[in-house]
């Protein structure tokens, strides 16, 4: 509501701008709003030699992504679709897809679009040990796009914790929990790709942690309201940010992309383009 107003001068947003955040937090913390809780299952893990067990160390760059998968669902033995989602550690950048099936074969053109879409150079992948990323033709894509390729190690859980925070704040937040078949899987990439992924790293504010040492050296991470800011935000306050985006990509192109529609509008529109996937699915089923 505040950027509505400050950012993008919506005048009807100036008196609601100055909501407490105080009050939202209070809101979350009833029943009502904490039911709807993650659904987590346990990655089937691929005992193979391909990626490095490591913790990525990106130093303060972009283009260190973390990778999983999200599975919507089984209804009478049949699967649901999945979704792959990809979110940077640094600036928090996140694009989502969606797959049929999670061999071989249809991830490795997914797996394409989605590293295209992000406008800045990938350097390493991290994944966890699930077989639809340890593979010899992920392992080839990445290596062909000199991508480093690191994967979780034994019991260190926090090793992919901000890609998984993700898929319940966003995917299931945006796409629930409901069986939706594997044949609708183009149509909800189309959904992520033209209006999603544009909503989620220009107009969704996302907290940053500050590391904050206190008096006896013990390191704490605050998250501080005027650290909140979009992931292009955050990117475009990096030093040197623009050696970072890929050829043929500039913040001007960016800059005309984050602001032809304010926060609300963008939220609006993909809402409006969820409902008419969710009619489309319907109808069909």
């Amino acid at each position: 509501m505040e950027r509505e107003w400050r950012v993008f001068g919506r005048k009807e947003y100036q008196n609601i701008a100055n909501i407490s955040v105080a009050h939202l937090y209070n809101l979350r913390a009833k029943k009502a709003y904490q039911r709807q809780a993650l659904f987590l299952t346990k990655t089937k893990p691929s005992i193979s030699n391909i990626g490095e067990r490591a913790k990525p160390y990106p130093y303060g760059k972009p283009g260190y992504i973390r990778v999983d998968s999200v599975h919507q669902g089984d209804r009478d033995g049949q699967k649901g679709v999945y979704h792959i989602n990809a979110v940077d550690e640094i600036t928090q950048f996140e694009i989502v897809a969606s797959v049929e099936r999670i061999n071989e074969a249809c991830m490795i053109p997914v797996l394409e679009k989605l590293l295209q879409q992000f406008p800045f150079i990938i350097i390493e992948f991290h994944s966890d040990n699930g077989s639809e990323y340890i593979n010899k033709l992920v392992a080839k894509l990445l290596n062909k796009l000199l991508i480093r390729f690191t994967k979780s190690r034994a019991r260190q859980t926090n090793d992919n914790a901000l890609v998984e925070s993700k898929n319940g704040s966003v995917v299931r937040k945006i796409m629930g929990y409901a069986h939706i078949p594997q044949k609708y899987a183009e149509k909800i990439n189309q959904f992520y790709s033209n209006f999603l992924n544009e909503y989620l790293n220009f107009h969704r504010p996302c907290f940053f942690p500050e590391t904050v040492t206190d008096s006896k050296g013990k390191q704490k991470k605050v998250y501080r309201y005027q650290n909140m800011m979009t992931p292009y935000e955050k990117l475009k306050s990096i030093p040197e940010a623009d050696s970072f985006l890929k050829k043929g990509i500039t913040f001007v192109i960016l800059d005309t992309i984050a602001m032809r529609i304010s926060d609300n509008q963008a939220a609006e529109r993909m809402v409006k383009a969820r409902s008419n996937l969710f009619d489309i699915i319907l109808e069909q089923v």
